[in-house]
């Protein structure tokens, strides 16, 4: 999951953080047991995902890892996004650089644990102490985080040709991130409003 550009994209917002990050873990109706706001964000998460999921850029990204991870590809290309989101200096320069931003959305989080989901509440101490958001700027722990995502799939028992791939095409990804990523921004910037209208 691309936790990063979830976060990034809450736009300050404390709630909209909280639900936007605890999307995946929040199954059917189960969301109507949050507050409004919260629920809003779980609402974010998945406008997020479904534009991404359904941009063409994002399908030429996919196309890289579909040989040998089908169904999974978007899911690698996910995490490959958030590599250059984290890369991204300008988009992090109001929060003074993206170890300052982690430090933001770590503390924000901290006050919204009342609300994880179980599954959330196991993985948020990791995310903190090993400062996931950060640490997505370097290569070589996008072998982890590809580690991380066959680890917690059913149909997969290998990350390494993930990896291969993530740094043969290391420049036509990066491609895709600067056509695709603007107009996410664009698009959730946008959605936020009419969300909390609602």
């Amino acid at each position: 999951m691309n936790y990063l550009a979830h976060a990034f994209l809450s736009f300050n917002n404390p709630e909209i953080l909280a639900g936007n990050m605890i999307s995946d873990f929040v199954k059917g109706k189960k969301k109507f047991n949050y507050p409004l706001t919260i629920q809003k964000g779980i609402a974010l998460h998945r406008m997020i995902d479904h534009f991404t999921d359904f941009h063409p850029v994002t399908s030429i990204a996919k196309n890289l890892f579909r040989p040998h991870y089908r169904l999974y590809s978007g899911a690698f290309v996910d995490i490959v996004y958030d590599h250059f989101l984290a890369l991204d200096e300008k988009q992090f320069a109001v929060y003074g650089g993206l170890g300052s931003f982690s430090k933001i959305v770590y503390k924000e989080l901290d006050d919204q644990q009342s609300f994880f989901p179980p599954a959330f509440e196991r993985l948020f101490p990791y995310m903190k102490l090993q400062n996931w958001l950060y640490e997505y700027r370097l290569k070589e722990n996008m072998r982890k985080s590809f580690s991380g995502l066959v680890h917690r799939a059913e149909y997969l028992n290998e990350s390494e040709i993930a990896f291969k791939t993530f740094i043969e095409h290391y420049n036509e990804l990066s491609e895709c991130y600067n056509a695709f990523f603007p107009q996410l921004k664009e698009y959730a910037f946008q959605n936020l409003p009419n969300l909390l209208r609602e």
